[in-house]
């Protein structure tokens, strides 16, 4: 029997660990990583190239949902679950916007989570309950008309530097964890502010919340 292999993200321990072992009882299932943030899950799932990607909307480092956009690129081949606390329309659209195949709230059943890795494993999409492959079809049609996000025109590398920016880093921090220079880092800061109209710290933060790139 071939196993569907499965990076596991999540930057809760015990929540790993629940799903790890309620995972690894179905003889089919096979889960090859773990990683604790979103610049993690990228490298484990580049290194790797698992069948299935599951990883939170809300971690560390790098978020879900541009985790999701990067495996894209960087491993077309992995199909992304999002993992959320949310069944909100708008993180459920972006989510399908930056290419997740499945989208699970984390308060549903585990046989739920199991369905999705399965469906999206065969190559279709899957939203867990009460949405069905209607509204995934409405909701990528709403995407259509979407004007454009300020967001959308940063880089991957911006999109880091803001994460880890929001998450209270200073430029050296942020240098040596994307090994690059803090002046280097500076400049992305201005790029990003520009950008995104904004003109503080503590306008990014409120965007970032705002976004959903960072808890409330």
């Amino acid at each position: 029997m071939k196993k569907v292999t499965i990076v596991l993200a999540d930057d809760h321990n015990v929540v790993r660990q629940g799903f790890r072992s309620l995972l690894e009882k179905q003889e089919d299932f096979s889960v090859i990583a773990e990683a604790s943030d979103g610049l993690e899950a990228v490298k484990a799932t580049c290194d790797l190239k698992p069948d299935v990607l599951l990883v939170d909307l809300m971690m560390p480092r790098l978020n879900g949902l541009e985790v999701t956009r990067q495996i894209g690129k960087l491993s077309p081949s992995t199909k992304v679950i999002v993992l959320s606390m949310y069944m909100d329309e708008p993180y459920v659209i972006e989510a399908l916007q930056n290419g997740a195949w499945g989208y699970v709230v984390k308060e549903s059943n585990i046989s739920d989570l199991v369905k999705a890795i399965r469906e999206v494993a065969d190559g279709r999409h899957y939203l867990g309950s009460p949405l069905s492959d209607l509204a995934i079809a409405a909701y990528k049609e709403k995407t259509k008309g979407f004007s454009l996000d300020p967001y959308n025109t940063l880089t991957a590398r911006e999109r880091e530097v803001l994460q880890l920016v929001v998450e209270g880093y200073t430029n050296a921090d942020i240098g040596s964890k994307l090994f690059i220079s803090p002046r280097t880092v500076e400049t992305h800061r201005a790029n990003i502010m520009q950008k995104l109209s904004v003109s503080s710290r503590a306008d990014l933060i409120a965007f970032a919340v705002k976004r959903g790139l960072v808890r409330r």
